[in-house]
């Protein structure tokens, strides 16, 4: 390989003498390893004959055969191009030390900075230091030139591997050591570069020797690359040394490098020719496009100019519908064509002119201008061919139009006047009331204006069928004929419609006087039946009372009700004799119709039956209110014995509560006197028991009779319930509160003359007298008793004395919170130590010593809820007293 003087130093950011100062103490420490020398050895060997070949020269070993420098300045001419001076000839030491210098020199010159290597040391055949000059030279002059995306060197070939690499499986190139082990890598670099010299598919990743050979043969066979390291070797050695691996993969990487750039240039040509094939093709297949539009234009534009009319409306909506699919189906793909034709012409000129190519010209008449020419003389030739269509179809619709307009007012003129001559003919008037008369003139009437109303619809047909004589219909003779029919049938229905009113007129007159008797018998029936029905509903009423009172005014009702009764009975003779009258009229002038009242749904009948059950009604009423107030008698007794045993009940309660209250307020006497006075109240209250049930006996009386209210007593029986289990309730909350004060005050030590202070104290700020201190009162109390309170002092105390935040303060929440301020409380301290003297100062306590010391049940208490003791020194059977005693203050869990 020929370097040339003209290469950019690689640049990594590092100062140059730094970088080969890292490098140089880095080989010397991995040239320690005997494995790794004897690859680099081989491997570097490899590599300068690769090179001195090309002049004709071999080395053999490389320590010897580089001492007298003469073989050293070859390769370096080699690998540079550059002549270096003249080498002394000479076999003396210093001949050759001179010929080294050069050398080293030279390598100097490139930017390179050898650190601990001398002359001296490559004369006297210095492995280490020999192979670590070939090392700096392939570094120089194999790998450090070498860049892919801005990285160059050592990481530049690594980053070409990866990517050459990437695609192939059990491949992972991470390093220039243990990545390469296996072989693969190298077979995957061949295979990237010349598939066809390696079956990858068939490589075996746990063949590592014959992979390495495969790829070593192939790359010297084929590549001209030497065969620079040893597949035993590689295997075999843990690590394989860097150098060699990089300097054998730079040969790979220079080798492909000729080929890249082949490839390169054959992709570019193929590039041009495919952009100038596709262009060719765009050409051909615009001409095409062209020449079917073109075409299918000079087809169509004579169709669109012919202008000869058709005869019939069927002939033109023909016409119209060839065109309509013109327009909707043949023309729009032809639109698309014409758009995506100027569309293609733009871009092929827009990629001939991108690609520096020559515009293109089309065939002579195939212009775009020309096909858009040609495209207007159709669309001028389409829009008068639409315009003439419109017209002719236009005069055939107004024909058509006004024959279909005549036959459908005459359609609906017959079918209005359809059945009206049966109508007009009628005699239903002869047997019809004088309502039904009325009716049937209004009904007349409204015929009469819709008759003139339907004169305009028939001058209107009468007008049509003139104007379609004027426009010569071919079927005018029919149109004729029917609109004389209907002229003819007009007439006869003005002159029936005539003789009907008369005869109408004449009815009405004759029945207006019955009409008179007909409306007096609805003016007295109406009220007079309206007050039967009430009648019958008042003594049919369902009555509710509750008082004897009530029942005495219902009594007095119903007599000032059966007073009235004889006025009703006339009235009711004078309505019948109405409806007689009305008889007598119809018999006597021979009237043909009905003698129903029309205005009337009352009928004489119906009056009469309905007078009949009022006079039953009445004497039922007398003795069902007879009855109720018998029973309203007995509700007035049971009240009364009810409520003189309530109000005696209920005082009585009262009575006690307050007696319970003051003896829980007491502070003269002792705890257990107040405790003995309220045993003594306990037991009359138990006592008096069986008067509530007698109570109850009679509540239930009251109930069974459905008694609701009672005005002799303001107690009821919930009352009464309510009252005494509050008493029962209080009398034992208050034993358990003194009960509760006596074991506080035992348990606490606290005096009696203490607990009457807390008791006067409480009483004082218990402003409202129901046994609890709001928040306010209860501070003022401790203010009194000399606590200096602030404001997180008073929040501790109420979570104290109000845990549940209830907002007031009971007797037996302050007492407690006074004793804990003022007793001597116990602690689980005190407890542990009361237990440590028992178990002799140890830290456990045994079982014989607890039945020993303690009473017999309180000592079986201890064993069974004590934990073991799991401390230092436990022996069998030890106890924890300790847990045991902070769990009995809560303070822990056991």
């Amino acid at each position: 390989m020929t370097q040339t003087d003209n290469m950019l130093p690689y640049d990594n950011g590092y100062d140059q003498d730094e970088y080969m100062l890292q490098e140089e103490e880095w080989d010397r420490d991995l040239l320690l390893d005997p494995a790794w020398e004897k690859q680099q050895r081989k491997t570097f060997t490899a590599w300068c004959n690769s090179h001195l070949r090309k002049a004709g020269v071999q080395i053999e070993n490389i320590e010897e055969d580089f001492r007298n420098g003469l073989k050293l300045m070859l390769l370096l001419e080699v690998i540079s191009g550059e002549r270096l001076s003249k080498p002394d000839r000479g076999k003396m030491r210093f001949h050759k030390i001179a010929n080294v210098n050069k050398a080293l020199d030279f390598i100097t010159s490139k930017g390179v900075k050898l650190v601990s290597i001398g002359a001296e040391e490559i004369v006297d055949g210095n492995v280490k230091m020999t192979l670590g000059m070939i090392w700096t030279i392939i570094l120089r002059f194999a790998i450090q030139d070498i860049s892919v995306e801005e990285t160059s060197a050592k990481e530049g070939l690594l980053l070409w591997c990866q990517r050459k690499t990437a695609p192939y499986r059990n491949v992972n190139v991470q390093n220039f050591h243990v990545s390469w082990k296996d072989g693969l890598a190298f077979c995957a670099l061949i295979h990237r570069h010349r598939p066809d010299l390696i079956d990858y598919a068939k490589l075996n990743k746990d063949d590592a020797l014959g992979n390495l050979n495969l790829a070593f043969d192939i790359a010297e066979k084929h590549l001209d690359i030497p065969k620079m390291l040893d597949a035993e070797d590689i295997v075999n050695t843990p690590k394989p040394d860097e150098r060699a691996i990089m300097t054998y993969v730079s040969c790979f990487y220079h080798a492909f490098a000729g080929a890249e750039q082949a490839e390169t240039a054959a992709n570019r040509i193929c590039k041009v020719l495919g952009v100038n094939q596709e262009n060719e093709k765009l050409m051909e297949e615009y001409e095409r496009l062209a020449s079917e539009l073109l075409e299918w234009i000079r087809r169509t534009t004579p169709w669109l100019e012919n202008r000869v009319s058709e005869k019939t409306m069927a002939l033109m909506q023909r016409k119209l519908e060839d065109f309509r699919d013109y327009r909707r189906m043949h023309k729009p793909p032809k639109v698309q064509e014409k758009c995506q034709l100027e569309i293609n012409f733009n871009t092929l000129q827009t990629k001939l002119r991108i690609s520096n190519r020559p515009a293109f010209m089309p065939s002579e008449g195939k212009m775009v201008s020309d096909i858009a020419s040609a495209w207007q003389g159709l669309e001028q030739a389409e829009k008068g061919y639409e315009e003439w269509l419109l017209t002719e179809i236009r005069k055939l619709q107004r024909v058509d139009h006004l024959a279909e307009k005549f036959r459908q007012k005459a359609t609906s003129h017959e079918t209005w006047a359809s059945g009206k001559e049966e109508i007009l003919t009628q005699k239903d008037y002869e047997s019809a009331s004088l309502m039904e008369i009325r009716a049937l003139l209004r009904k007349h009437e409204a015929f009469e204006s819709d008759l003139s109303a339907h004169q305009d619809r028939v001058e209107q047909i009468a007008a049509i069928a003139q104007e379609l004589n004027e426009l010569d219909y071919h079927d005018v003779a029919a149109v004729n004929q029917r609109c004389q029919s209907i002229c003819d049938v007009w007439d006869q229905l003005g002159t029936l419609t005539q003789k009907r009113r008369e005869a109408l007129e004449r009815t009405e007159k004759l029945l207006e006087t019955v009409e008179q008797l007909f409306l007096e018998y609805v003016k007295r029936s109406a009220p007079f039946n309206s007050w039967l029905e009430g009648a019958m509903e008042d003594l049919q009423d369902m009555f509710i009372v509750h008082t004897i009172e009530e029942v005495q005014s219902l009594l007095a009702a119903h007599e000032q009700f059966k007073s009235t009764l004889p006025e009703a009975d006339a009235e009711r003779q004078a309505i019948l004799g109405i409806q007689q009258e009305v008889q007598k009229i119809f018999h006597s002038y021979g009237i043909h119709g009905n003698l129903t009242n029309p205005y009337s749904t009352i009928s004489p009948e119906e009056i009469l039956s309905k007078w009949e059950k009022v006079k039953k009604l009445v004497p039922q009423r007398d003795g069902a209110l007879q009855e109720e107030l018998a029973q309203q008698h007995g509700n007035e007794r049971l009240r009364r014995q009810f409520a003189a045993q309530a109000n005696l009940i209920g005082p009585w309660i009262q009575t006690r509560m307050e007696e319970i209250g003051r003896c829980s307020l007491e502070i003269g006497g002792t705890l257990e006197d107040q405790m003995t006075q309220l045993k003594q109240y306990e037991h009359v209250i138990v006592s008096y028991k069986p008067n509530i049930d007698k109570l109850e006996g009679d509540h239930q009386l009251i109930q069974e009779s459905l008694i609701f209210d009672n005005k002799h007593t303001n107690y009821t029986m919930e009352h009464i319930r309510v009252g005494w289990e509050l008493l029962l309730t209080t009398v034992a909350r208050t034993i358990n509160d003194i009960e509760t004060q006596i074991l506080t005050r035992d348990a606490k030590g606290i005096s009696q003359e203490q607990m009457n202070e807390f008791r006067s104290s409480f009483n004082h700020f218990d402003r409202k007298k129901n046994g609890a201190m709001d928040t306010d009162d209860f501070r003022a109390c401790l203010i009194s008793m000399g606590y200096d309170l602030g404001e997180v002092e008073f929040a501790r105390i109420m979570m104290l004395v109000d845990p549940n935040a209830t907002g007031v303060v009971t007797f037996q929440s302050f007492i407690d919170f006074m004793t804990r301020e003022t007793a001597d409380t116990d602690t689980s301290e005190q407890v542990v130590a009361s237990f440590r003297i028992l178990a002799a100062d140890k830290s456990y306590i045994l079982i014989d010593e607890l039945r020993r010391e303690l009473p017999r049940d309180q000592a079986e208490y201890c064993i069974s809820r004590m934990p073991p003791y799991t401390g230092p020194g436990a022996v069998p059977g030890a106890l924890d007293y300790t847990a045991f005693s902070t769990a009995l203050y809560g303070e822990s869990d056991l």
